[in-house]
């Protein structure tokens, strides 16, 4: 049956889920401890025997799933292209991290049978997979179900070596797109190449994310929704990419009554103003007890503990590094922030998207930028 996963794991008592980011593929069920077996068997079942039982029919049902996502978290949400575009304009054409995560219509569309058995022999196997399990079992009892549900399932064929990935630390040149749509306020993303998730470096601009832009407190929300009332929320993050270049994302929307043109004003004016003046250690210490509590309290539930050992041993190979975290957060200081600050968001390192409503005059193009049509 069609559905029989899910429901087997609903009638449990339990609750699944998957997601797909750039660098990794992710099932996860949350069941009662009882119902381990029915879990692993699932998942074993998934991997070992959905290839035989694909066909056109499945494969058709899946591809109108995945359309109908796309139509509804892309194509018909405000600002729903953002990360598509964002990514367009922050990697080169011949980087992995250029194109669309979900595919196109088209891509969509050309996806053949033969196609998905391919990518499913080569990369939905035991060899290229993380199993992370968390909460209340046996481990004794839990590794002979694994051993007995995913022991038998062969290995992938030889995967393709991944192409090159790495890219310059910075762009070189301010770059930039306009993009008129039906959206109701304008709204502006500028990403900075910034050092890749788990690097020595990745730490100093994590905490400059979270000075800039991390709740209510940060610098952004402070002086663009709060004093000086141009924007209705700011938030500054990183992307958390492994391999070749991550970003750091400022995310700024504008008031009903301020201008596309205004809003980039203003937000420049902000990150010129933290490169000029640097950041101060109240800042740092602000920044690093925020992660660190967010970090904190995420390993309180099964779930999360599982997906974020899942996330560093897949990307980095160290399911152990979880418990580094909090030490390498801590020893991020304000000099290291500045560093951080003064190498990356200078102008010939800033990726600019701007939204603006169609019926709105497009911004007028600050000099030394190159330009992106969308």
């Amino acid at each position: 049956e069609a559905n029989e996963h899910f429901e087997l794991i609903q009638r449990a008592g339990g609750t699944l889920n998957g997601s797909t980011w750039l660098e990794r593929t992710n099932y996860y069920e949350t069941i009662p401890s009882n119902q381990l077996a029915l879990a692993l068997w699932l998942e074993a079942d998934r991997m070992g025997a959905l290839l035989p039982a694909m066909n056109q029919a499945k494969l058709d049902t899946q591809r109108d799933v995945v359309k109908n996502e796309r139509r509804w978290s892309v194509d018909n949400q405000p600002y729903g292209t953002c990360w598509e575009k964002l990514q367009e304009l922050s990697y080169p054409e011949w980087h992995p991290f250029h194109h669309s995560l979900i595919g196109s219509m088209e891509d969509l569309s050309e996806a053949s049978l033969d196609d998905v058995a391919q990518f499913f022999r080569t990369y939905y196997t035991p060899d290229n997979a993380v199993l992370s399990i968390a909460g209340d079992f046996e481990f004794g009892e839990a590794l002979s179900i694994i051993q007995k549900y995913f022991g038998n399932i062969p290995p992938g064929q030889p995967r393709p070596r991944l192409g090159k990935m790495n890219l310059p630390p910075i762009f070189g040149a301010s770059l930039r797109n306009v993009v008129e749509d039906d959206v109701s306020l304008p709204r502006i993303y500028m990403a900075f190449r910034s050092p890749v998730f788990g690097s020595e470096e990745y730490y100093a601009a994590s905490v400059t994310g979270a000075i800039l832009g991390m709740r209510r407190g940060s610098r952004l929300y402070k002086s663009l929704v709060r004093e000086r009332q141009i924007a209705t929320d700011a938030t500054a993050f990183t992307f958390d990419l492994a391999k070749g270049a991550d970003l750091l994302v400022v995310d700024v929307t504008a008031r009903p009554d301020i201008t596309a043109e205004k809003l980039e004003q203003e937000v420049v004016r902000e990150i010129e103003l933290v490169l000029r003046e640097g950041v101060s250690e109240a800042e740092v210490e602000r920044a690093v007890a925020l992660i660190q509590t967010d970090t904190i309290s995420a390993m309180q539930t099964a779930s999360e503990r599982a997906d974020r050992l899942s996330m560093f041993a897949t990307l980095l190979g160290d399911p152990n590094l979880v418990n580094q975290q909090a030490a390498l957060y801590s020893a991020v200081n304000r000099e290291r922030v500045n560093d951080f600050v003064r190498e990356r968001l200078i102008p010939e390192n800033r990726a600019t998207l701007i939204y603006i409503p169609r019926e709105q005059p497009v911004p007028a193009t600050p000099d030394e930028v190159t330009e992106m049509a969308s």
